[in-house]
């Protein structure tokens, strides 16, 4: 009975201090990822990104669509209208055109 006290005692002090340890670090990561988020060059880039990700997706429902045709419900057809509206699109290109 004393070995299973001790280790209860043994347990409950480790998850104690393991725990106040690892909060302490988990603010640590949490206060350098928020300084990342706020830093402006990181933003400018997520930013970029993410237009760039727009464009890409809006080129790539034309060119399925140019070839699927109907099949595309309106719903999906809308939602990638407006993301080509939100990514300042409206310009036209050869992305997935055949050259041949």
């Amino acid at each position: 009975m004393r070995y299973k006290v001790t280790f209860v005692v043994g347990l409950a002090l480790g998850y104690v201090l393991g725990t106040r340890a690892g909060r302490e670090r988990y603010e640590q990561l949490k206060k350098s990822a928020r300084g990342l988020a706020q830093n402006p060059a990181v933003r400018n880039a997520a930013e970029t990104a993410g237009q760039t990700g727009r464009q890409y997706a809006g080129k790539a429902f034309a060119a399925v669509g140019d070839k699927v045709g109907d099949a595309i419900p309106s719903s999906l057809a809308g939602r990638v209208r407006s993301l080509r509206d939100r990514s300042g699109g409206g310009f036209e290109d050869d992305w997935g055109t055949s050259n041949t």
